[in-house]
């Protein structure tokens, strides 16, 4: 399987190019089981052709392959060629779910040939979508860190100054508190190409699919996403409570009675609406709409990953189970756990 475009399991791949720039190709259709044939010469590649069913075209030069693909009846794809340097991708994975993967991101698992992997995202289904790529599991618990940031760095640059095709897989998108833009500056300085495809952040998708809009005409017109790692201040507490817009919370869970007290103590109405959301988008998804006065005994039944929401948003799905039983008293309202 090349991504999501073809299964190959069984078929023959003919392979037209240098022979050094088409070693990857050969090595990623392989592993995606398919039989390689390999043509350094038109003439070659012309009389391989009836024992294909794809032919891939992959040379610096791939007009010298244009009567090969005149005379081609099999698919017919191209690739670029490999690179005597190698390259680094940053890439976000979503929130967690595998179909929230973008299109592109698919694409650069597929040809990948390191993947440097963090625990969140979609890192458990890549041994489907990168078959052919050495994982490197770099993701970090709460306390307990596998390669600090730098050592992270510095094996990823050695990986891609050997040549290799290298991603970088991050829950999220990997410039929301993900620290991806000390991973391009490393590599910038390095000397290695670097590219960035974004991701879908947990900050706005999590909140969405239990069914918070994180802004809404007539209840705010901001929000902000705060990293909670470690405890805010009452200064920036006391600024987030004046903005009212909603407040969603990353990485939050650890310090959420500091962020209750905190709150607390610069006003804010206990009464406020808040949620926390499990494992969002995933199986294990599992969400809790509460107060801020209850907030901290609500964390206490969920654990990481999560996003918290703090502000009027967080009390709207149930304002959608009350109008779906008015509307529709037969038809079956928003499940809400409610603490």
């Amino acid at each position: 399987m090349i991504g999501i475009d073809l299964e190959l399991t069984g078929c023959t791949v003919l392979i037209a190019g240098s022979k050094s720039g088409s070693n990857k190709a050969v090595k990623r259709f392989k592993s995606q089981g398919a039989t390689v044939l390999t043509a350094q010469e038109p003439f070659t590649a012309i009389q391989l052709l009836e024992q294909a069913s794809l032919l891939v075209i992959c040379d610096a030069e791939p007009e010298r392959f244009a009567s090969v693909t005149q005379a081609s009846r099999i698919p017919v794809m191209h690739l670029e060629p490999t690179s005597q340097t190698g390259s680094i991708t940053l890439l976000g994975g979503g929130p967690g779910a595998l179909d929230l993967l973008t299109l592109r991101g698919v694409h650069a698992l597929a040809d990948a040939e390191v993947i440097f992997a963090d625990r969140l995202g979609p890192a458990e289904h890549l041994p489907l979508l990168a078959p052919q790529a050495k994982i490197i599991d770099v993701g970090k618990l709460p306390g307990h860190h596998k390669l600090t940031q730098r050592e992270i760095e510095a094996q990823m640059i050695e990986t891609a100054r050997g040549g290799a095709n290298v991603v970088r897989l991050k829950g999220g998108d990997p410039f929301v508190f993900g620290r991806g833009y000390e991973e391009i500056t490393a590599a910038t300085a390095a000397g290695i190409p670097v590219n960035v495809i974004p991701g879908l952040s947990s900050c706005l998708t999590v909140p969405a699919v239990a069914g918070i809009p994180v802004t809404a005409r007539g209840i705010n017109t901001m929000f902000t996403v705060v990293s909670a790692h470690d405890p805010l201040t009452d200064i920036q507490l006391e600024h987030l409570s004046k903005l009212g817009g909603s407040i969603v919370i990353l990485m939050g869970m650890g310090t959420i009675e500091q962020t209750v007290a905190g709150l607390h103590r610069v006003g804010m109405d206990g009464q406020m609406p808040c949620a926390i959301i499990e494992s969002g988008t995933t199986p294990k998804q599992r969400t809790s709409y509460t107060q801020l006065d209850k907030l901290a005994q609500t964390a206490r039944g969920h654990s990481n990953p999560a996003v918290i929401v703090i502000g009027e948003v967080a009390g709207l799905p149930a304002t959608l189970a009350s109008i779906a039983v008015q509307d529709e008293p037969g038809l079956l309202a928003p499940q809400l756990e409610v603490a």
